[in-house]
């Protein structure tokens, strides 16, 4: 089996036969966690859709230096316009609820503080974290093969995201207490928005303004899942019904 050539996402626009600069925290990446050498081939994208083979030439000690092949037009976005409006919940639970929806391919993910959610951050804190997240969107296209960053919206009181939220498609919240699951629902186009809550869920007066909104109740069955088990599930199943899985 062939060794998979690291990728790299470089922020600024890339061009074929370019030749560029790492430092910081991707000069350490490059160096450090993948050893990469001079000589060393890669994938490098901007983010902007499509990739560029890349050898590294010179490696120092505080940067790196590579210069880009020709570009490939390769897409991996899914054909869905997915949107995932989660709950913050504690600990690593919305950083594996982010990862994974990204690899399963969301669009955007927009991070909400609920009333049960244990988290309460302020602005200092809710820059961190979002810097935190940021960061684990970008890793997971590196890991999972998407050339397109997708959004990371700032952080917002729930109340306040449902109060100017306007649909453009087909909208779903996560209710042990829904009727039907997602399969069961009609979807004419436009973008799906699937909305988690934290560990402790929505509660009543949550829900209520949810629907509305113009948002549907789904049940993902008997079982209690935990908040980044039901991300995961909701987005699987939302793919595996209209996406590509």
């Amino acid at each position: 089996m062939t060794e998979r050539e690291p990728r790299i996402y470089f922020p600024d626009p890339l061009r074929a036969e370019g030749r560029y600069t790492l430092t910081g925290d991707q000069h350490h990446y490059l160096t450090r966690v993948l050893r990469l050498k001079a000589g060393s081939g890669l994938t490098v994208f901007d983010g902007s859709g499509g990739e560029y083979p890349a050898v590294i030439e010179e490696v120092q000690r505080t940067s790196s230096t590579l210069r880009t092949g020709e570009f490939r037009d390769t897409a991996n976005e899914s054909p869905l316009s997915l949107r995932l409006a989660q709950g913050v919940g504690r600990g690593e639970r919305t950083d594996i609820a982010i990862q994974k929806a990204v690899e399963l391919g969301v669009t955007s993910i927009v991070p909400l503080l609920t009333q049960r959610g244990v988290v309460r951050l302020d602005p200092s804190r809710a820059t961190r974290r979002l810097a935190h997240w940021q960061g684990i969107v970008v890793h997971a296209c590196q890991q999972c093969g998407r050339n397109r960053i997708p959004p990371l919206h700032p952080i917002v009181a729930l109340d306040d995201w449902l109060r100017d939220y306007r649909s453009d498609g087909l909208d779903l919240i996560l209710d042990p207490d829904g009727a039907g699951g997602i399969g069961e629902r009609d979807y004419d186009g436009g973008t799906i928005t699937v909305l988690v809550g934290p560990e402790g869920g929505f509660d009543e007066a949550e829900r209520d303004a949810a629907v509305a909104a113009g948002f549907r109740r789904v049940s993902l069955g008997p079982r209690i899942l935990r908040t980044e088990t039901a991300a995961i599930a909701a987005v699987t199943a939302i793919q595996s019904r209209w996406g590509d899985l």
